[in-house]
Parts: structure tokens; sequence; C-alpha cells
């Protein structure tokens, strides 16, 4: 649509208020209704509907009728919006001529109040001559539905990001003015398409510069995947300048090499044909691609000189994969302080385990305790031969090699004394356990007494309720009384 600023003169508040209140509607709709555009409008006495009547006159909405009474901004109304915009900040005061046009944009000479001029881009999306964005650009990300002057503005935004960045880092490229919805202001490069050019003073020296810039692009981390003679400018003193940028990627692309070759066989192509500098070409046209051509390869390119990807999140180089190193990085400090924590509770572990090693220590030796006390009783309750046979069979003890050993007779006497003197402790020592016993029951009865009455705290002890209608089913012979008996049996 060819863009007609004389309207624009002639336009009043209410009418940038409609325009404003369909470009509002347009997030959740792809044809407005009118009684939306009215609501947010806000206009008294009805005068949305005047005011859609004089826009629609100019082209700068569309009505459509078909499912329901609505409009929808058209891109002269959208370029009416970011003119209008611009201008109320003091960007430019004047809108000149048309000075390019292509499958994606309209360029146009726009003049400050000084009289600088500048370049203005209007990026239009939808044309019929480029409508596979969606396969061809990665504007819309994760998103599945869309709108034309929505990929306009995704593109306007990701265009004055790269020039910015890569004017800081001194590319040859227009200086970055400012940008609002689909409209970028830049600086006016004074040259021409090298598209135009017919003859070079130096094409070798032009040739390596073209060259030199791609390949100083992928060490920053970035390919311009549309390099060729239309996106590079020339001046009389064959300064170079790239512009075009929406396109660009990641070196980190999985297409990344195949862009690489391309804008590199773009170049060879172009100047094999134009200036023949080179003489090996295979049939269609286009150089051979062999390692003794002395092409640059991907290959052998290094990331060294920065990571532009990084910082404009261009495509390839996702939010993903800065999560993820982000991520790589956290995950590091986690280990540096598990192994730490780790090293706290070998500590703690190791004190629990001799605290349980002395527990075990204790807990074994009531066992044995346990066992002698068993013993003794059966001791205690044998005959008087029982010293004897005892004798006896200590007297023919086995050693662990399974050797029977005897003992002397005064050993024997001197064991038996020892015995009686063990049996008489041993008896004083079960008259203290069986105190203890005692003890311990009374206590025990105490605790299950306390317990009882700690869980019938808890419980309550309430009452089972009765029905407010229970007086009714005293007597023998009612209905009442026979249907619970039923079902008592039931």
């Amino acid at each position: 649509m060819k863009l007609d600023v004389n309207a624009l003169r002639y336009l009043s508040k209410d009418d940038f208020r409609v325009l404003t209140a369909c470009e509002m509607g347009m997030r959740n709709h792809e044809i407005v209704p009118a009684e939306l555009v009215d609501r947010i409008a806000g206009l008294k006495h009805g005068g949305t509907y005047k005011v859609l009547r004089n826009l629609l006159k100019n082209k700068l909405v569309h009505h459509d009728c078909k499912k329901y009474d609505g409009y929808r901004l058209t891109y002269l109304g959208y370029d009416f919006l970011a003119i209008k915009t611009l201008v109320n900040r003091g960007v430019f005061a004047s809108v000149g001529r048309q000075i390019g046009v292509g499958k994606e944009s309209d360029i146009f000479e726009v003049a400050t109040e000084d009289g600088t001029v500048l370049a203005m881009k209007l990026h239009r999306l939808g044309r019929t001559s480029f409508r596979a964005v969606k396969s061809k650009r990665d504007y819309l990300a994760h998103r599945r539905s869309f709108n034309w002057l929505y990929l306009s503005r995704l593109a306007a935004l990701k265009e004055f990001a790269f020039m910015k960045a890569l004017g800081d880092h001194e590319f040859p490229v227009p200086t970055a003015v400012d940008c609002n919805r689909h409209c970028v202001i830049m600086s006016l490069v004074p040259g021409y398409p090298l598209v135009q050019i017919r003859e070079l003073q130096n094409p070798d020296d032009v040739f390596d510069k073209i060259l030199g810039l791609v390949i100083r692009l992928a060490e920053h981390g970035l390919i311009h995947c549309d390099f060729n003679e239309f996106n590079i400018m020339i001046d009389d003193d064959e300064t170079v300048t790239m512009i075009d940028f929406p396109q660009m990627v990641s070196v980190s692309h999985r297409n990344a090499e195949m862009y690489f070759d391309r804008d590199i066989g773009c170049i060879y192509k172009f100047f094999n044909k134009r200036f023949n500098l080179t003489e090996k070409v295979i049939q269609d046209g286009s150089e051979a691609d062999d390692d003794d051509s002395g092409r640059p390869s991907f290959l052998s390119i290094q990331k060294t000189s920065g990571a532009l990807d990084k910082e404009l999140a261009a495509s390839g180089f996702t939010r993903k994969e800065q999560v993820e190193i982000e991520k790589f990085i956290d995950e590091n400090a986690e280990e540096n302080e598990s192994n730490s924590d780790d090293d706290d509770v070998d500590l703690t572990s190791e004190q629990e385990s001799e605290g349980g090693d002395a527990v075990s220590v204790k807990i074994n030796s009531l066992k044995i305790a346990d066992q002698d006390s068993a013993r003794i009783p059966a001791l205690v309750g044998m005959d008087s031969d029982a010293p004897e046979t005892l004798s006896d069979e200590h007297a023919t003890s086995t050693s662990p090699s399974g050797e029977k050993k005897s003992t002397n007779p005064t050993t024997d006497s001197i064991g038996e004394a020892k015995g009686s003197t063990e049996s008489e402790g041993d008896e004083e020592e079960l008259s203290g356990e069986d105190t203890e016993d005692d003890d311990d029951a009374v206590l025990t009865r105490q605790l299950n007494k306390q317990r009882k009455r700690a869980m019938a705290a808890a419980l309550g002890r309430r009452r089972p309720l009765t029905s407010r209608n229970s007086y009714k089913d005293k007597g023998k012979g009612t209905m009442n009384s026979k249907i619970q008996k039923q079902s008592c049996q039931w």
C-alpha cells in the first residue's frame, strides 16, 4: 500500500484514539467488534462510529461484516500510528520520497527539524511476494497464531536490536536512531547497492572486505543469512556497509554451516559473474566448493571475539540454551555446597555410629546378664552330687583344638570354693533383680493408667447423641420401633 501522508495532517485526536482502540482490540481479535472499539475509545454521544466512517474512507481501517460487524487496522493505519508517535518524540518532522522497496519492507526519507536526512524503514510482512514467514523466519518462536502487523513489529524490534549491537562493536552498519511498532529509524547510508555497481577501481580489495565482514560476524557468533549484492552498500570511496538484519542467526544454529556457506557462495558467484575474479567455475555457474578453492570454511572459524548471539538471543542460541548454561553453573555451585554438606554428614554419622556401638555394647551386656541369670536357678536347684559331676566335667575340659586337658585337684578345690562364693553373690543379685522387677511392674501399671487417661481426655468420652424424635420410639407398638427392630434383624 502506498504511503500517503497528506491525510495525516487532517486527522484529529479522536481519529488517533479510535485507531489506538482498534490496535488494542486486535491483540485478542482478528476482527475487532464495533461495540468493543466504542468501549475502548470511550468517545461521547456515539462519536466512535462517525470516526470509523472517516477512517474507512481514508483506508486506515478495514470493515468486515461476514460473521459480525467489526473492523481491523490496515498497514496504512499502522503506519500513521507509528509516524505520529515518532513525530511527537521529536525524532523527525517531515516525510519525503520512497527510496527503496523490498519483499518485506518499504524505505522512505525523513528529515529532522534541523534538516538532517534519515531513513525510515516500514516492515510490511504478509505480501504476496513473501508469505512463507512462518517457515523462513523465527519471529513466531513458540506461538501458533499470528497477525501480520504483530509479525512486522517483531521484525522491526529484532532488526533494531541487531543494528544497535553491531554498531556498538564498530561494524559498518547504519546508525540505529529509534524504533516504534513496525517502523525503524536509522541514518541514511550515502551509497548504492552493490547490484547497481558495474565497475570498481579495486574489486579485489572490496571482495576481501566483504569476505572479512562475513568471517568477523561469525567470530562474534552471528551469521547474516542474506549476505548478497542486494544488502551491501558501496559509496564513491568504495566503503562497504551492510544492511538488512532481521534474519540473522547464531553460529549455534543447526543450519549455521549451510547459511555460512551460502553467504560465501553468493559473494563468490556475484564477483565471478560481474568482475571475473575467479576462474574455477562448475557447469551451473557457481564456484566449486573444494578445499583447494581457498574459500573460508565454517569449521575453521573460532568464536573468540564475543557472544553477540547470546546477548541478542539470536535464532539458534535461544533462551533455553542460556537457561541450560546458567543451570550448569548453578549445578557446579550446588555440587560444591553438597560436598561440604557431605563432609559434615560424614562427621555426624561417625559420631552416631560411635554412639550406636556404645548402645549395642550395653544391649549385648544386658543379654549376657540375662543368660547368666537364667543359668543360675538351674545350678541352685541341683542335688549335692552336682558339684562332683561339674567338677568331673570341668576336669576333662576340651581345648579349642580338640585335645582334652586335665586339671589338678588343688585347682578343683579352689574352683569349688570360688563357685560357692559366686553362687552366694548371684543369689543376692537375683533377690535385688526380683525387687527391681516388682518396682518395674508397678511403674508400668501406673504408666498404662496415665496413658489411658490421656487417651480418654483426648477423645473426650462424649456420650452418644440421641435424635430429637427418640421419644416417639419409646412405645412398643409404635411403627418406628417395629422398623428399628426389623432393620436390626436385617
